[in-house]
């Protein structure tokens, strides 16, 4: 059930009871898309939430997927034009870098956070959607990554921030900081104006109490993350994890709507009715993939911090463990990448289920981090949690951007190079 009130589109007196109706249905969409996912939310739902008969809400939209559309483009368009009206505003003022990049953090938080629904419901649920639909608004995204790009662009042409990093993979760092926050940031106990002013500390200078060379560590072999199952060698177990792992790569890039017990199975080689034999129902494999997504990684970055020999200092185990946490989302473990690019757009009763996992992981970086800070490796005035959430939202944002497989071509990062890129970036910031 969602709990905040409904902020229908506002209504002048000029709109027409049908308008005003339509926009209360789009209105009432955007919120479900917010809070339950595209994948959860209905028609007979958002008729609901509107506050009208179930049947009536056809009159105006023919499907929930183009109701989607609308709420895509509208929260688009709205993020856009605030941006581009506060980089007009701040250049006529004439100020500096600093102030400039704090206006604009603060102007995409508290729109993605506070004002829109609409930019909310894109950020969740476009990563998952069907190729069509993300190919129908992908021109406003680049056009509001355009605004980015010139204004990062400029910058390190004058001289203000660091010429060492791409400017694409710098807006995108940049970007995934921020919409990650719609996953995790409580705007009713904490002013959206907190988050603004920490995130954009952190952003430009980086949580490295000194400016030190920065630590980049060679490939380690992934195989040492994992260990095998006792029932490993038998022929149920295989197929079983095969299974998984199938589902994995079909929720991973196709969304939970995507895996049905068919497409399961198909992509696995075996019948459709084998599938049964292993999972009682597909609700049961998206709770195991959930599961060996956080608990992979958990357990790789546990080994990677216990390594004392090979970094033997906080700071070092630090980017060490961004390291490992990048290794997981794109070579390790499909479960990992589809469990963090699903969880936001899934029901809250499933999400709840696997809370629990995610809290120890989270409650293990912070461990990390605040050895760090006690050492005197990372800033004293950073506070661990926001800056733990930061941080994991920059790294998780990559899988909604990042192509390993083009590694090696011209203007394109290897995973390495990329990590590289993000421990620079997070130790030392984006400033010059």
């Amino acid at each position: 059930m969602i709990s905040k009130p409904l902020k229908p589109l506002s209504a002048d007196g000029s709109q027409s009871k049908s308008d005003q109706t339509r926009a209360t249905i789009v209105a009432a969409a955007a919120r479900h898309f917010r809070y339950d996912g595209y994948s959860a939310s209905t028609m007979r739902k958002i008729a609901d939430l509107a506050e009208i008969e179930a049947g009536s809400i056809y009159y105006h939209f023919e499907s929930k997927e183009e109701l989607l559309g609308e709420v895509l483009d509208l929260g688009l368009k709205r993020l856009y034009e605030n941006t581009r009206q506060t980089l007009i505003e701040v250049r006529t003022l004439k100020h500096d870098f600093r102030q400039i990049f704090a206006k604009l953090i603060n102007t995409h938080l508290t729109f993605l956070l506070t004002e829109s629904d609409f930019a909310s419901a894109n950020i969740r649920n476009f990563p998952t959607l069907p190729e069509e639909l993300r190919k129908m608004h992908r021109p406003l995204r680049r056009a509001y990554s355009e605004l980015w790009n010139d204004f990062l662009t400029d910058a390190q042409s004058e001289g203000c921030i660091r010429t060492d990093i791409e400017i694409a993979p710098l807006r995108q760092f940049v970007l995934g900081a921020m919409n990650w926050t719609v996953e995790w940031y409580d705007t009713d106990r904490y002013p959206v104006s907190d988050l603004s002013e920490r995130m954009t500390k952190l952003l430009l200078e980086g949580m490295a109490a000194k400016k030190e060379r920065p630590l980049v560590f060679a490939p380690t072999d992934q195989d040492q993350y994992l260990n095998d199952t006792p029932e490993a060698g038998k022929k149920a177990a295989r197929t079983r994890a095969k299974v998984l792992s199938a589902a994995a790569l079909i929720i991973r890039d196709r969304g939970y709507k995507a895996a049905t017990m068919r497409a399961i199975a198909q992509e696995t080689g075996i019948e459709a009715g084998s599938v049964y034999y292993h999972f009682g129902a597909k609700e049961d494999i998206l709770d195991k993939v959930l599961d060996l997504g956080i608990r992979d990684l958990l357990t790789g970055v546990s080994q990677t911090v216990s390594d004392a020999y090979s970094y033997p200092d906080d700071l070092s185990k630090v980017a060490a463990a961004i390291e490992t946490h990048m290794k997981f989302l794109f070579q390790v473990s499909e479960f990992t990448s589809a469990n963090i690019r699903i969880y936001g757009q899934l029901p809250k009763d499933v999400r709840a289920r696997h809370w629990p996992v995610r809290h120890e992981y989270a409650q293990l970086w912070d461990s990390i981090l605040a050895n760090a800070q006690k050492s005197g490796s990372i800033r004293s005035d950073i506070k661990i949690v926001p800056l733990r959430q930061v941080m994991l939202g920059a790294l998780n944002w990559t899988v909604e951007w990042f192509d390993p497989e083009k590694g090696g071509q011209d203007n394109y990062y290897s995973l390495q190079e990329l990590t590289g890129m993000l421990q620079k970036l997070l130790l030392g910031g984006l400033l010059k």
